[in-house]
């Protein structure tokens, strides 16, 4: 049971305005989830170079890009037992120092053997940042707008993308592949160094009956101020009710719904159009209206998830992913694919603001935070790596319609299942 000075400083806490240490926090993770962003989509850019230059063989570029998400998965585990029974702090500092360490180390691979080997290590990072990132701010921000600021770093990571897109285009043909990954190395190092002094989280360390230390932490944090102890909607909030198999089970369907549609339809859709004569990746121009979606998606998810609540921009964010799904892989006009796909896309990056960046890690209280949000990112990965071959044996028994219709039924799945089992959790104590 928690004590009154526990309860005291989780109310203070909940009562911040951003401060100078807040704001030191986001910027560091918010820097952190962009590198890691630039090395996912760093990695298919150099398994073309390669293969091109006969460096890797289509055998070898498959098991990179696979260990890749098997590392993703592991970091996933691993950052969420360290984080909850180590500590945000010790998690924090070691899944930028594996990834910045072996993504620098593999700019000097010998032969492809050596490099898919750092890359697994690299992704182990990679996976352990997406779960202690999100999670760092949430346990930071004040209560009324930690939302926005946790959507906004998901703004941030995802323009990651089309950054790296424009370095590999400039980079690689003129100083090679290599470059690349000794520049994010280099820049990880930097920032790994700006972080040495980050403190633990509060909730953390209340959690683990160290109050002294977390009050040192909530007078930093208090510095700009605090909502006003007499004002009714500040002075108690309404506690989730957390029952962990019905929140672990809501999160990993969320979770996975979310990167399974979002990775499918992109992965997917354009390969299947081309039967159809229409080739939208072969055009920049196009390809970039449409990817526009993704910071709009963003933005609104931020802008929606204090206002309205989380359910009430989940939900419907996962039935329109269903709806214009259908609509997209139905289209036969240029315009028409490129007018749907940025809605679609849109819809996906409001659910990647919402669910992935604000939810999940509310879902959960801070003694099984990082576990149970490891745990639905991690399963989250392993459906992602059997939903290719999952699709090809779709196109051999069925045919193309029936792809979109089953995506489509996740989304919607997972919007019923949020709506009916999950707790709404906003401007609300999440433990």
């Amino acid at each position: 049971m928690e004590s009154n000075m526990n309860i005291s400083l989780q109310s203070r806490i909940d009562r911040t305005h951003e401060s100078p240490l807040f704001y030191k926090v986001f910027g560091l993770v918010a820097g952190g989830m962009f590198l890691d962003a630039m090395d996912v989509y760093l990695a298919s850019a150099v398994a073309s170079t390669t293969l091109k230059a006969g460096w890797s063989t289509l055998a070898q570029n498959s098991y990179f890009l696979s260990s890749g998400f098997l590392g993703l998965f592991i970091g996933s585990l691993i950052a969420g037992f360290i984080g909850d029974i180590k500590g945000r702090r010790v998690a924090y500092q070691i899944n930028l120092l594996l990834f910045g360490g072996f993504t620098f180390l593999a700019a000097f691979a010998p032969n492809m053997t050596i490099l898919i080997v750092c890359r697994m290590m690299a992704s182990i990072g990679l996976g352990s940042e997406i779960v202690t990132g999100y999670s760092m701010v949430n346990e930071f921000a004040p209560i009324h707008r930690r939302g926005k600021w946790c959507a906004i770093v998901s703004l941030v990571a995802n323009a990651g993308a089309p950054i790296t897109m424009l370095l590999c285009y400039v980079i690689i043909p003129r100083f090679g592949w290599r470059v690349m990954f000794a520049g994010i190395g280099i820049v990880a190092a930097i920032l790994w160094y700006m972080r040495r002094n980050i403190p633990e989280s509060p909730r953390w360390l209340m959690a683990h009956h160290r109050e002294d230390e977390a009050e040192t932490i909530v007078q930093q944090l208090e510095v700009n101020g605090s909502d006003d102890f007499s004002n009714p909607t500040t002075e108690k909030k309404e506690r989730v009710h957390h029952r962990l198999g019905i929140s672990l089970f809501v999160a990993i369907v969320a979770v996975s719904a979310t990167i399974i549609c979002q990775y499918t339809f992109t992965s997917w859709v354009p390969t299947l159009l081309v039967k159809r004569g229409i080739n939208v990746s072969g055009s920049l121009g196009l390809s970039t209206l449409m990817e526009l979606g993704a910071p709009t998606g963003c933005a609104i998810g931020a802008y929606l998830v204090d206002r309205i609540g989380r359910k009430k921009t989940i939900v419907p964010a996962f039935i329109f992913t269903a709806i214009f799904g259908i609509f997209y892989a139905r289209q036969d006009t240029m315009a028409g694919v490129v007018a749907v796909g940025f809605i679609l896309t849109a819809c996906f990056y409001v659910l990647m603001a919402s669910v992935v960046a604000v939810y999940v890690a509310e879902l959960f209280p801070t003694v099984f935070r990082f576990r149970g949000a490891g745990i639905a990112n991690g399963i989250a990965k392993l459906f992602t790596v059997a939903m290719p071959i999952v699709v090809a044996w779709m196109l051999k028994v069925s045919g193309t319609n029936m792809i979109f219709w089953t995506i489509s039924a996740i989304a919607l799945f997972a919007g019923i299942v949020v709506w009916i089992f999950g707790d709404e959790t906003n401007q609300k104590d999440v433990g």
